[in-house]
């Protein structure tokens, strides 16, 4: 078995947009592929995540420590685990319609952490993909007593929502791809010159 390794995580949030809004979470996505339910711990706390797990088909270990910008309410979290990945919401303990500045407390760079381009929304644009984006977590309903081992969940009891995009092509800081790509045109080649004028030149000559 190779050594133990960092899992790539893909991460959005949501923020309240108005007293009723119930989007006030974070959605994060662990890719590790084939880990089994008795193989696989997850320690949610409100200050922190852990994981660990092995992948059968890479045969390989991973292992993973996040520590939160803010503080999260693991009670309220929900998550689902599939062949592909295991795919968290963790609510916000606080709400605010402002977003976190980072997902982790310590301001740094990190080749683990990816932003999740299938869910991220701009703040100011929340109001119009918030429906759509929960929608997506219906059905698999709370969770308490998420803190301890996630090796106790019945994970027969979470599969029920499938269909998930596969994330694992997914790159890092995407987005500019489609910078530079506006047409260039010149409006110099708009205007021939008139048939008159091109005699009249001649002659001059």
């Amino acid at each position: 078995m190779a050594e133990t390794a960092t899992p790539e995580v893909l991460w959005a949030q949501r923020s309240p947009q108005s007293a009723e809004d119930p989007n006030n979470y974070i959605s994060l996505i662990i890719n590790v592929p084939d880990v089994p339910k008795e193989d696989l711990k997850l320690d949610l706390k409100p200050d922190s995540l852990t994981f660990s797990g092995t992948s059968t088909t890479l045969k390989r270990k991973y292992h993973l420590e996040l520590q939160f910008f803010a503080e999260v309410d693991p009670e309220a979290s929900i998550i689902k685990h599939t062949d592909k990945n295991i795919e968290m919401k963790i609510e916000k303990k606080e709400r605010s319609e402002k977003f976190w500045d980072r997902l982790l407390k310590e301001d740094k760079r990190y080749h683990f952490l990816k932003t999740n381009f299938d869910k991220w929304v701009d703040e100011e644009d929340q109001n119009e993909a918030a429906e759509e984006d929960f929608s997506q977590f219906g059905g698999m309903g709370g969770m308490p007593g998420m803190g301890g081992d996630f090796g106790g969940i019945d994970f027969s009891q979470l599969g029920g929502a499938g269909g998930m995009p596969d994330l694992s092509a997914m790159g890092g800081e995407g987005g500019e791809e489609a910078e530079g790509e506006d047409s260039d045109d010149d409006d110099d080649d708009d205007m021939p010159a008139l048939e008159g004028e091109e005699a009249a030149a001649a002659k001059k000559e």
